[in-house]
């Protein structure tokens, strides 16, 4: 019979493996496989399966649409994103969604937090809904197309000088969009959600396959991603979730 001390051992080491396997995705990778996981940690295939089992059921990992890897899922994501902010996502879901079933694609609501862009939220179509229409849950901001729409109306200095074209493009055309750096198959549009003093707090992405996400699309569904993001904007939590953005 094993006495407490061994449980308390045991479950100690279950904590370190899982925060190990997490850990792994600190580096950029997006997706990652249970032999990369594996090697990443040095622990059996069978124990790094089995850990990964369990972040899923916990939301902490999600499966890669179509393929057989993880990536972080977006209960890790709840649980970075204080609470403050989290009750301004409930503000938002009701614009997100009446979006989604007006242009018939899955809008995502994204913020960044020191140099990701954190999809805070997705609103799924009632209808028309496929995987590929989910952002990731965490992306660098230079590659992410929310990220890009957000630095092209910041005033922040920090700015590569090779980026600075285009951002100027993004301004003056008034949104972002660029194919998924990950999936070129993916097409991403993404418009910028300000606060009362035109600083951009956040972003409204929709992504989906470049074969219908048509120049013809694009244009029809930005007018209408444009006025969602100024009722969020002009939302009475819009504020909150501003202050507690800036000073993350």
């Amino acid at each position: 019979m094993s006495s407490p001390s061994n449980e308390a051992r045991s479950g100690s080491r279950a904590v370190e493996r899982a925060v190990a396997m997490l850990a792994c995705f600190d580096d950029g990778a997006t997706d990652l496989s249970v032999s990369s996981l594996a090697a990443r940690t040095g622990l059996p295939v069978s124990s790094a399966y089995r850990i990964a089992q369990a972040l899923l059921r916990g939301g902490l990992l999600e499966r890669v649409p179509g393929g057989d890897g993880y990536r972080i899922g977006p209960g890790l994501i709840t649980l970075a994103v204080p609470p403050l902010v989290r009750a301004g996502v409930d503000f938002c879901a009701p614009q997100l969604y009446a979006l989604a079933a007006g242009i018939e694609i899955t809008t995502s609501l994204g913020v960044v937090r020191s140099d990701e862009v954190l999809t805070l939220f997705s609103a799924r179509p009632p209808e028309k809904f496929c995987e590929a229409q989910i952002p990731r849950a965490r992306q660098p901001v230079a590659s992410s197309v929310m990220g890009r729409v957000m630095l092209a109306f910041s005033t922040s200095s920090r700015v590569a000088a090779p980026c600075r074209a285009e951002l100027e493009q993004i301004r003056r055309r008034g949104f972002a969009v660029a194919p998924d750096e990950s999936d070129s198959s993916l097409l991403t549009v993404a418009v910028p959600v300000f606060d009362g003093m035109r600083r951009p707090w956040g972003a409204i992405g929709v992504q989906a396959q470049r074969r219908r996400l048509t120049d013809a699309v694009v244009r029809q569904i930005v007018p209408p991603m444009h006025r969602a993001a100024d009722r969020i904007g002009r939302g009475s939590d819009r504020v909150a979730i501003a202050r507690e953005i800036s000073s993350g």
